[in-house]
């Protein structure tokens, strides 16, 4: 990707930054502290990197308090990590440039085109779908009958997104994910399995961005729905009827079970685990490998299987490691308990002279 050099001045007021020393120092990349040369921009957002400063070669580096003991130019930002990506989306822009439609799409019956489109080769869009503005649909790209996609999305090659969905504005799709896939519904009758038709939707809000091979399935009855601004990463399963709350961070091998409901500001960190029917409020966050198999209410941090309280799952795996000897010593213990209540009964014996 081709870097656009800027002068320290302009990425500062880009992101509502302060300079301190040489504004004029053009920036013609981002790296971080121990990589960064000449020319580059890093980022301080954890202090435990902070001697690294000391080293680095870089041009400028963003924080949230000046240092003096840092030889190169210093931006002064709120949010230094946050700032980061701004620069790195300054540095990296490019206007959008429609290609237009390829002639090796197929395009249904009574679709509804916007303006400014890209369509790449060997994209299927079904019948009576409808395609927003400035719409990006890569190679191999399956839409669905009467699917709706909004304005400015991004759809990456081998994605398929079936009939009837609908899909929000700015949401990007990467490639591999899967959009509409059946919901997992069996009624078992004299023993076998006879599959329940799911008849239902998915409807994915505006600013969702979804990860490489992640599945979101349709509804059995109704809607799943993943709502505004929640970003998903590579790998994870929503099953159907889930609904997922604003802003949430569904992390790499998240399963959901269905029925689910997610709140707004969840952050389910890896290989998480839902069950199905269970409502987890708002502000949780569940560490990775958490199994959440009850309720979980609005602003705790949980870990572990079962799903414990943060802290107490700290404790119960600091006495795990200890658990064969303290076995021991209980064994120990209970022998010597046996042997004192034996004693206790010869005594006893003698004393009534038995």
């Amino acid at each position: 990707m081709i870097v656009k050099p800027v002068s320290l001045k302009k990425l500062a007021e880009a992101i509502d930054g302060r300079v301190i020393g040489d504004s004029d120092a053009v920036i013609r990349g981002v790296a971080g502290i121990k990589e960064a040369q000449p020319g580059e921009i890093t980022f301080l957002a954890n202090a435990k990197y902070a001697p690294l400063l000391r080293e680095t070669k870089a041009s400028a580096v963003i924080l949230s308090g000046p240092d003096p003991g840092v030889s190169c130019a210093q931006v002064i930002v709120e949010d230094p990590y946050y700032a980061f990506s701004r620069v790195i989306s300054v540095l990296n822009e490019r206007p959008y440039q429609a290609i237009g439609i390829s002639p090796l799409a197929s395009i249904g019956k009574k679709v509804r085109l916007g303006r400014d489109l890209s369509i790449h080769p060997f994209v299927a869009i079904g019948d009576r779908a409808v395609i927003g503005d400035r719409v990006t649909l890569h190679p191999g790209v399956c839409i669905g009958e009467e699917t709706e996609i909004g304005d400015d999305c991004i759809v990456y090659a081998n994605v398929s997104i079936r009939e009837k969905a609908a899909i929000g504005r700015r949401v990007i799709i990467h490639s591999g994910t899967v959009i509409w896939s059946d919901g997992f519904g069996f009624a078992t009758h004299k023993g076998r399995h006879h599959k329940i038709l799911q008849v239902g939707t998915v409807v994915i809000e505006d600013d969702v961005e979804i990860g490489a091979n992640a599945a979101v399935d349709r509804a059995a009855m109704g809607k799943t729905v993943i709502k505004r601004g929640t970003k998903i990463d590579n790998l994870v399963q929503i099953a159907h009827n889930v609904v997922v709350g604003e802003d949430c961070l569904i992390v790499s091998q998240v399963g959901i079970s269905g029925s689910a409901e997610i709140g707004s500001h969840v952050t389910l960190a890896g290989q998480t685990g839902v069950a199905g029917h269970l409502t987890i409020g708002d502000n949780v966050m569940a560490g990775g490998r958490t199994g959440v198999t009850k309720d979980v209410a609005s602003n705790q941090v949980v870990s572990g299987y079962p799903a414990l309280p943060h802290r107490q799952w700290l404790e119960a795996q600091a006495v795990f490691a200890h658990l064969p000897e303290l076995r021991k010593r209980i064994k120990a213990l209970e022998m010597k308990l046996e042997q004192l209540e034996k004693q206790s009964g010869g005594e006893t014996q003698k004393l009534s002279g038995r």
